[in-house]
């Protein structure tokens, strides 16, 4: 009986044994950092370190549940849980890097790819993850949480706008499509809103002066939207967003594998709002309603020696429409109910081929057409704008010069009803369409000095054919103090060509009588932008980054819009004298150990004009402005929480007069928001929140917002010979209809509930 217990003992303390002999092991990939990973079993509290290749194990373990926490200097702490019931080999673990912005790859500052911090031009990076903190239908609102960057809705009914950068307005912005320049003029203020998130896969911001390599409208910066590459698409994605204003978004995407050498990326976004909405009670909506459509395709051709060559399309239908609550199509550019009706058509061709030579030369193309077809009231805006460019670009090293030599031509073709083209009626055979053709040519050479210092000089020619020779040159010094610590300096001029009708959307609503008084010359700029750029790495594996700049940009031949003289004109004229937009900004990024995260920008900016010695603000400015983002996983429960925000200060208002009761200053305002996503399920996200959680809307603290709209078609105002305003007991304030008295969205709080679906 002893010899029967002992085996049943020497048994189950064999099995007890081995239970305990169990392993886990796995590898570590991290940027190069892979043998400095320490992995920790929580719960044990035992570490181990991984080999020269990322390797490591943990032996003589029981089976049960675990939890390994790796973490690596200058990368984001990870924490997998392992139900482990035999030896255990982990699929690679790949680490997020804290400052993932500052290692990505480039393009927008040189036209080349290249590492963002070894860039001479300062670059900032904002992926498809950031933009997800707070998701929006259109590219246009999802800037508002980009530093210095700020969406400007222009009119409180159809609500167009555009984007300003460090507090210059939208035409001096240039918006790129995959490099290409074919978001302008038309687009600017009517296409913005149809470009669909779900298309992106990076924008780059580059603060400051552009346009030795882009051309005359990259005067205050640019943003380029780089679209998704096919080959890292997802097979089938899909992403479904509904707001409590009863705003719907789709976006659906899908890629096909023709064959081993070809494949295409088509994605198509769907935006609907169709709900009448006066919370303000001035008998206009309070938010334009939509209905757009949005179709993109890209191809990919792989080729011998991994040569580029892919060509995009889009499609954008879209159809808007605000007014007086009863207004429907029938009173569509007539004088009863008034109502601001835009039809928008447009199709844009991209493509970029590498020739099949040894040297590095590629050749890139677009073609744009736009259709607008609009009311403003009983104003008609119908105008049409067809754009083709082309440019041939060659890369070429030799020694310590890195050159680029580019040829580009554009071609513009412009038609309206307005008197830009001279005519009354868009269908006439006497008009006057605009055809400008801009050949150009320019040269930029980096060369790299040493280690620490580079110096990147650039000059562009174009022939404007209506304004004549163009000179553009640009200068760019770089000091690598170390790994951790660059300083940027950069400057260059501008050459702008403006065109009243298609920038300025108050130009075009029937409220104020347009008044040039001379031919107007073109603008020119000198910009100068310095800036600093710091990393510092904290001994619990935390992470801060410091982006520091201070920019300046002086301009001849100013054009501004004077609303301030005559309340029922906007008067348009070159400034006599100059304008200033001088300012500083910082983004600070910091990533914890712990995997909080948090983004906060600051800028402060100068923007006025000084006439005949005396200095103005610029109107719908602000001094300052911030934003926010602030970041939280928690794993254990596949929750991520994001908080994001901005805030302004006050901008001056564009006011009708003296008597007008309306503030001439806006209040402090912010928009803030906040973010649930579960990603628990594998392919599948779901999120929701609230937008504007302090429910903040511009018609509060003033007795209202759209002057006159009880009578929009001014029919019972009384004028004097001189056309100013007649006082009366029915229009005791002496104003007449206005709705441009608008610096903020109209929405109030709202939640939101959204699914992605993604298949890769």
């Amino acid at each position: 009986m002893k010899r029967i217990i002992l085996l049943v003992l020497f048994i189950f303390t064999f099995y007890n044994v081995k239970a305990q002999q169990l392993k886990i092991g796995g590898f570590v990939i991290a940027d190069g950092a892979a043998n400095k990973a320490t992995v920790q079993l929580t719960a044990l509290k035992r570490t181990a370190f991984t080999d020269s290749l990322g390797k490591f194990t943990f032996n003589e373990l029981q089976a049960g549940t675990h939890y390994l926490k790796i973490s690596v200097l200058g990368f984001k702490t990870f924490t997998l849980k392992v139900d482990l019931k035999s030896d255990t080999i982990l699929s690679p673990i790949q680490l997020e890097s804290l400052d993932e912005r500052l290692n990505e790859v480039v393009i927008s500052g040189t036209q080349k790819e290249v590492n963002r911090l070894e860039s001479p031009v300062p670059v900032e990076i904002y992926t498809a993850k950031f933009f997800k903190k707070n998701p929006t239908p259109s590219i246009f609102e999802a800037l508002q949480n980009v530093n210095g960057v700020r969406p400007q809705l222009n009119c409180n009914i159809c609500n167009t706008g555009d984007i300003h950068i460090n507090g210059l307005e939208g035409p001096y912005t240039m918006v790129l499509i995959d490099g290409m320049p074919i978001v302008s003029s038309l687009s600017t203020v009517y296409g913005l809103s149809g470009i669909p998130n779900a298309l992106v896969e990076r924008i780059e911001v580059v603060k400051g002066p552009a346009s030795s390599l882009y051309g005359s409208e990259a005067v205050g910066g640019l943003i380029n939207i780089i679209t998704k590459k096919v080959q890292n698409a997802s097979l089938f994605s899909a992403d479904f967003m509904a707001t409590g204003y009863a705003e719907y978004n789709a976006d659906l995407g899908f890629k096909v594998n023709v064959n081993n050498k070809v494949s295409f990326l088509t994605g198509v976004n769907y935006f609907k709002y169709g709900n009448k909405i006066d919370h303000n009670h001035d008998g206009f909506t309070d938010v334009t309603l939509q209905d757009r459509i949005s179709i993109f395709q890209k191809w990919n051709i792989a080729r011998k020696e991994n040569r580029l060559f892919s060509i995009a399309a889009r499609y954008l239908y879209e159809d808007r429409w605000g007014g007086e609550m009863n207004w429907n199509k029938s009173f569509r550019g007539g004088d009863q109910v008034y109502g601001e009706s835009i039809y928008t058509k447009r199709v844009e061709l991209i493509g970029n081929y590498q020739l099949p030579i040894k040297e590095k030369m590629f050749l890139a193309f677009s073609l744009t057409n736009h259709d607008q077809d609009s009311r403003y009231g009983s104003t008609s805006y119908i105008a049409k704008q067809q754009i083709a460019f082309s440019q041939l670009t060659w890369d070429k090293k030799i020694g310590i010069n890195d050159l680029l030599f580019g040829a580009a031509f554009r071609y513009t073709y412009y038609d309206d009803n307005t008197p830009a083209t001279a005519s009354n009626d868009i269908t006439n055979q006497k008009n006057a369409p605009e055809n400008t053709f801009l050949p150009g040519l320019f040269v930029q050479n980096e060369i790299t000095l040493n280690k620490a210092h580079a110096l990147l000089g650039g000059l562009r020619y174009d022939y404007n054919s209506v304004h004549g020779h163009i000179f553009t040159p640009r200068l760019a010094y770089k000091w690598s103090i170390n790994d951790k610590n660059i300083i940027r300096l950069n400057a260059g001029t501008g050459f702008r060509v403006v065109n009243i009708f298609t920038e300025d959307h108050a130009a075009l609503t029937g409220a104020r009588d347009i008044v040039i008084n001379n031919k107007l010359k073109p603008e020119r700029t000198y910009n100068a932008n310095l800036n600093f750029l710091k990393k510092i790495y904290l001994k619990d594996g935390s992470f801060l980054g410091l982006d520091l700049s201070a920019f300046y940009t002086y301009f001849n031949n100013r054009i501004i819009g004077d609303f301030d003289t005559n309340p029922n004109q906007i008067i348009y004229d070159n400034l006599n004298g100059y304008a200033v937009s001088k300012g500083l900004t910082a983004n600070i990024d910091m990533a914890f150990s712990s995997g909080l995260k948090l983004t906060v920008g600051a800028t402060y900016q100068d923007v006025g004009f000084v006439e005949n010695g005396i200095k103005q603000n610029q109107i719908l400015t602000e001094k300052f402005s911030g934003t926010w983002a602030v970041s939280y996983k928690i794993t254990k429960l596949n929750l991520g929480i994001d908080y994001t925000g901005n805030i302004y200060s006050p901008m001056r208002l564009p006011l009708l007069g003296d008597l007008d009761p309306r503030r001439a200053f806006s209040p402090t305002w912010s928009i803030q928001n906040i973010q649930l996503t579960y990603d628990g399920l594998k392919g599948i996200e779901i999120y929701g929140g609230i937008k504007n959680l302090l429910n903040f809307t511009p018609n509060k603290g003033t007795p209202f917002i759209i002057a006159r709209a009880n009578d929009p078609f001014d029919k019972n105002v009384q004028f004097r010979p001189d056309g100013q305003v007649i006082p009366t007991p029915s229009n005791p304030y002496g104003l007449t209809f206005d709705p441009n008295y608008v610096y903020a969205p109209n929405q109030g709080i709202r939640g939101f509930l959204g699914i992605r679906l993604n298949i890769k």
